[in-house]
């Protein structure tokens, strides 16, 4: 018998899940229907960017042909779910149309946050998450022109270059010390500053935004940060984080965790046997991934539940990464901030170079436990397998290994 399971999203995680769900269910055991809030199916948000280099949104879509054909999914756009009857196992859509489920995934994502700064909501004000996001942001573009981002995490760096891929000359407002505090040390951010500075990006760290101001014709013209300076610009575009959408929790009666999301345990279900949460809504033992492959961790744990085929909990998330931010690499992998008891450091630094480098060891040098490397990550696929294994070299020759001369 068929059964219906419901997805509700339709971003990177969830149309994942619904891929994975149909190439394994070869016994047509579930028909899928999935609401998907945009007027687009799902699509590569990690490479919005390109959006403004001159690819197409078709070109980043993720849903092809033989997705779009299956007979087995329903895929209803511009569709927000309202609300989830859970004794009735339904859902209802915005439009008041109503959905029966006989399993229920939570993909709604997340939600850029806005910082409660006065102006945050005067014409000019931008985040950037969606297509229309771009859309918006290019139609305001003033080549030339300054234009500020609040937030110099890694959407916040992403979101300079989409200013600056418009020919505007980006600020990059940072109330940590250093940009992208989570991925890389002080070290790693005082280079990736440098080398964003010499491409044309202010970068201000240490210091809040006290205001977005408004000019004459009550639009943007400048944001005013803690100290007191002013910084003119033509348009603002927040980039200072995310939120989980968990909104839904309330009238399901689904528990959330302390900082939002969808509360879940280790094999991503709520308490609720029939639902579960998959990707940056879902806090998987209390706690939110905000990147991309732990969501395809747990929508594959997901799937091999509804098709009754393995148990598997999800296994936790490998934070490590490897970014090219405007031209300039960035990597970092286990360890970042050698808050291991005992562990030491060994830092090279090559200003005349632009490049930056930290390898945190075990209390006798022996064992790798993580890294950053800042403006050349050449080393990086070497340094991440080694992660929890003794050195098969000297420092030195793992981070300048001789494939790099």
């Amino acid at each position: 018998m068929t059964r219906t399971l419901v997805v509700i999203g339709h971003g990177m995680v969830g149309h994942h899940l619904v891929e994975k769900l149909r190439a394994r269910d070869r016994e047509g055991t579930w028909r899928v229907v999935v609401l998907a809030e945009e007027a687009r199916p799902a699509y590569n948000r990690v490479a919005l960017s390109s959006y403004l280099e001159g690819r197409s949104a078709s070109d980043l879509s993720l849903a092809g042909d033989e997705f779009r054909r299956d007979r087995m999914v329903d895929l209803k756009l511009s569709t927000a779910a309202a609300g989830i009857d859970r004794r009735a196992r339904t859902v209802v859509a915005a439009d008041s149309s109503v959905i029966g489920y006989d399993a229920l995934v939570l993909a709604t994502g997340s939600r850029p946050y806005l910082p409660p700064v006065p102006g945050h909501d005067l014409a000019g004000c931008f985040v950037y998450r969606t297509f229309d996001d771009l859309d918006a942001i290019r139609a305001a573009a003033a080549p030339g022109r300054p234009g500020v981002v609040i937030g110099g995490g890694l959407l916040g760096l992403e979101a300079a270059n989409g200013l600056r891929l418009l020919g505007m000359r980006p600020h990059v407002v940072e109330m940590a010390q250093r940009l992208m505090p989570l991925q890389v040390d002080e070290g790693g951010g005082r280079v990736l500053a440098r080398r964003v500075g010499e491409l044309g990006v202010r970068v201000h760290c240490g210091t809040a935004t006290r205001s977005v101001d408004a000019g004459p014709d009550g639009r943007v013209c400048a944001v005013t940060l803690a100290d007191g300076s002013a910084i003119e610009t033509d348009l603002v575009v927040f980039s200072a984080g995310v939120r989980p959408r968990d909104e839904l929790a309330g009238s399901a009666g689904l528990e959330t965790a302390e900082r939002g999301g969808f509360l879940v345990d280790d094999r991503c279900r709520t308490g609720d046997e029939r639902i579960w949460a998959v990707g940056e809504c879902a806090a998987v033992l209390g706690r939110c991934y905000g990147l991309v492959t732990p969501g395809y961790r747990m929508a594959e744990a997901v799937v091999e539940q509804l098709l009754g085929i393995g148990d598997t909990p999800f296994p936790g998330a490998d934070m490590s990464t490897r970014l090219k931010l405007l031209g300039v690499e960035v990597a970092s992998f286990g360890d970042v901030h050698a808050e291991s008891r005992g562990a030491l450091e060994f830092v090279h630094a090559d200003n005349a170079a632009g490049t930056y480098a930290k390898l945190v060891l075990s209390d006798d040098g022996r064992v790798l436990l993580g890294g950053v490397l800042a403006g050349d990550a050449t080393a990086y696929p070497v340094l991440r397998a080694l992660v929890g294994h003794e050195l098969t070299a000297s420092p030195q020759q793992l981070v300048f290994p001789p494939s790099r001369d």
